[in-house]
């Protein structure tokens, strides 16, 4: 089973693969996350998996955006706990250490860490990708914040370990096909949709949820691109869009909105 990802081998996004497909997935790695949508949508691989919001930094806007752009669907999601350490080449001292390379999520999930150090950051494409590139280019006075497979992965040091600010430090990862799956009787849905420009149509579009006694798990606004001022809203909510009372939400939403697309539904993990 191939499985497509972002990011260099040992990164989360690769552990999202095997905890969510298995020991027999094979992880095909996309330095962008728009090669992951692509190479999905191209059916080069039948499935992708991208982060969408990490329980201390919030949303990675670009795959919500990216959601938008591309006709595929949501079929599965899994969480995966970060455990950040900080990695250097062998012959590195913690005290020798000036600069600090990771993805800016990772960065910011360990300001607090870095701050402390004054250490400057350097933002990277990739967790794992910051650990190969201080060994390639041979930067004993920098480190990178990963994961403690990556270190091994590429044969390098740890140099201090439970570095992030809170150590509670979730990503959630969504799962990327064609089609999204049948009810397992305990469902998410995930959309995008945007409201008419009048008074309370968001008010009113979320009431026909509360109604109907369906739980939002998340709501999150993205601009419109093309008018200032305007945002797409994503909402997750309990239920498969197949169920009378999902279905009947939908339909009603109809009448507060410009614009509704269904991005599937698919097993509850959170």
């Amino acid at each position: 089973m191939k499985v497509t990802y972002q990011g260099e081998t040992g990164a989360y996004s690769e552990m999202a693969v095997f905890k969510f497909f298995g020991s027999n997935a094979e992880p095909v790695s996309c330095k962008d996350f728009r090669d992951v949508f692509e190479s999905v949508k191209t059916g080069e691989v039948p499935y992708g998996v991208v982060p969408i919001e990490n329980s201390i930094e919030g949303s990675v806007n670009q795959n919500y955006d990216l959601f938008l752009s591309y006709d595929l669907k949501v079929c599965g999601e899994v969480a995966v706990k970060l455990a950040h350490v900080l990695i250097g080449n062998p012959q590195t001292k913690l005290e020798e250490v000036e600069t600090v390379y990771s993805h800016p999520q990772a960065l910011g999930q360990c300001r607090g860490y870095l701050e402390k150090h004054k250490w400057e950051s350097i933002p990277a494409y990739d967790t794992a990708g910051s650990v190969k590139i201080i060994k390639e280019r041979k930067l004993f006075s920098a480190a990178a914040i990963a994961s403690e497979k990556a270190a091994e992965l590429y044969g390098m040091k740890i140099l201090a370990r439970d570095i992030a600010d809170n150590l509670t430090n979730y990503t959630r990862f969504l799962i990327l096909a064609h089609e999204d799956v049948a009810p397992t009787g305990d469902d998410k849905t995930s959309i995008i949709f945007q409201t008419k420009h009048v008074p309370g149509a968001l008010y009113h579009a979320l009431g026909e949820f509360a109604s109907r006694n369906i739980n939002l798990t998340r709501i999150e606004s993205r601009p419109i691109k093309t008018t200032a001022w305007q945002y797409n809203f994503y909402l997750d909510f309990e239920g498969h869009r197949t169920e009378k009372r999902c279905t009947e939400a939908l339909q009603s939403l109809e009448k507060f909105s410009t614009f509704i697309k269904i991005l599937g539904s698919y097993a509850r993990v959170i």
